[in-house]
C-alpha cells in the first residue's frame, strides 16, 4: 500500500474511532448538547496524525456523531471546533523535537485544545441561545475537556509502547 493510501485509511479509521468514542457515552447537557468520551480521540489524531489528516479524521468523526446522534444543527460547528483541537495538538507536540520531552507539550496542547473546544461551543451556543444560556454548559463542557485530556494521555502512552507507526 502506498504512503498517500495509507495515509487516508488511518485517517479514516481515526475518524471512525472518533465517532464511536463520541456516540458510545452520551449524558445530556442542559442546552440540547452532550458530554462524550470523543475528545480523546480528538487528540490522538492530533498527536498521531499529520496536521491536515488530524484535522479532517477529528472534525468529521465528531460531526458524523452529531448526526448519527440527531444534533445536526451542531455537525458544521463540531467539525471546525474538533478539527482546530486536533491541529492546536498537533503543533503544540510538533514544536518539540525530543521524544523524551513529548508530555509537556501534549499537555500544554491538549489544554489549548480543550479550551478552544469549551470556547466554541460557547460561541456556537450563544448564537443558538443566547450567550447567558450558553454558560450554563462551560462546566459540563470543562469536564469533558478534563476527561479527554487524561484518557487521551493514557491512550497516547499506550500507542507509544506497540509497534505501530501512523
Amino acid at each position: 500500500m502506498n504512503t498517500k493510501t495509507r495515509k487516508i485509511v488511518i485517517t479514516a479509521l481515526m475518524a471512525s474511532l472518533t465517532c464511536v468514542a463520541t456516540m458510545v457515552i452520551k449524558v445530556p447537557s442542559p442546552l440540547n448538547g452532550y458530554l462524550n468520551l470523543g475528545d480523546c480521540i480528538v487528540l490522538l489524531c492530533g498527536w498521531l496524525l499529520a496536521p491536515w489528516y488530524a484535522f479532517f479524521a477529528a472534525g468529521f468523526g465528531s460531526a458524523l456523531a452529531d448526526l448519527f446522534s440527531g444534533y445536526a444543527v451542531y455537525a458544521p460547528a463540531t467539525f471546525v471546533i474538533k478539527g482546530l483541537m486536533a491541529l492546536v495538538a498537533f503543533f503544540c507536540l510538533s514544536s518539540v523535537k525530543k521524544p523524551a520531552h513529548r508530555l509537556l507539550p501534549r499537555l500544554a496542547g491538549g489544554v489549548l485544545a480543550e479550551i478552544i473546544m469549551v470556547a466554541g461551543y460557547f460561541v456556537f451556543e450563544g448564537f443558538l441561545y443566547g450567550f447567558g444560556p450558553s454558560a450554563v454548559n462551560i462546566p459540563v463542557n470543562g469536564v469533558q475537556g478534563i476527561a479527554g485530556l487524561v484518557i487521551g494521555l493514557v491512550l497516547i502512552s499506550v500507542f507509544e509502547k506497540t509497534d505501530i507507526h501512523f
